[in-house]
């Protein structure tokens, strides 16, 4: 028997199955939590750190992140609070620093307010969301590519740097990777990456309602979780 237990996110009184995360529960009511790592129906780690709230107990705020925190009966959530908005911006400024290649990087920067990047541009091509990875195991229980090191060495890849042969060749990693989608103009080579900026418009929409779901375009480069 499904249990349910009443919370509060951003003032509004809500009702959600017991087990469920804060992320999940946001996302069905409309309330816009930006995240990245996030995949329906699989495990969540928390990874890119996106989606953090404040969640207040006892007068006192902790920030976690809401893809990882279940609901409690009671509970007291902020998603879109000035400090958690400023955390939010420098988290995805890094992101986009990190892999400004990414379509989907481009989005989650704009909609979190982004517009400039401040750090140096290192053009990688992972950021190590960890989409790829649960899906290959807990999907398929394939196992065929995982992390690998620790630290700035972490990667994802396959044992030994070979196809292990007991990859599906399913294709649903690339499918769940931020990286296959590049920005509107193309790869940006070696010392020109920017923030792109070509969605701006789409702030239009989410501005008078920056904690509601508008359903923006911004989101549909990483699968967000109303696609």
């Amino acid at each position: 028997m499904i249990q349910y237990v009443t919370l509060g996110i951003d003032g509004a009184d809500i009702r959600a199955a017991r087990g469920t995360s804060v992320l999940d529960v946001a996302i069905e009511y409309g309330i816009c939590i930006p995240h990245l790592c996030h995949v329906p129906n699989l495990s969540d780690l928390g990874a890119c750190r996106l989606c953090i709230v404040e969640h207040v107990k006892n007068g006192r705020s902790k920030v976690t992140t809401s893809c990882t925190l279940l609901v409690q009966e009671g509970m007291v959530i902020r998603s879109n609070s000035e400090k958690i908005r400023r955390l939010r911006r420098n988290i995805a400024e890094l992101l986009v620093a990190q892999a400004p290649n990414s379509r989907a990087i481009q989005d989650i920067a704009l909609r979190c307010g982004v517009k400039e990047v401040r750090y140096p541009f290192r053009n990688r091509d992972c950021v190590l969301c960890g989409r790829c990875v649960r899906a290959c195991t807990e999907l398929f229980n394939a196992r065929a590519i995982g992390f690998v090191g620790r630290g700035k060495e972490r990667r994802v890849a396959s044992p030994f740097g070979l196809r292990a042969e007991f990859c599906k060749q399913c294709g649903v990693c690339i499918d769940l990777c931020p990286m296959t989608i590049t920005p509107c103009d193309g790869p940006m080579a070696a010392g020109e990456e920017r923030l792109c900026g070509k969605c701006e418009a789409q702030l239009m929409v989410t501005e008078p309602m920056p904690d509601q779901c508008t359903w923006c375009q911004l989101g549909e480069g990483f699968q967000c979780g109303r696609y």
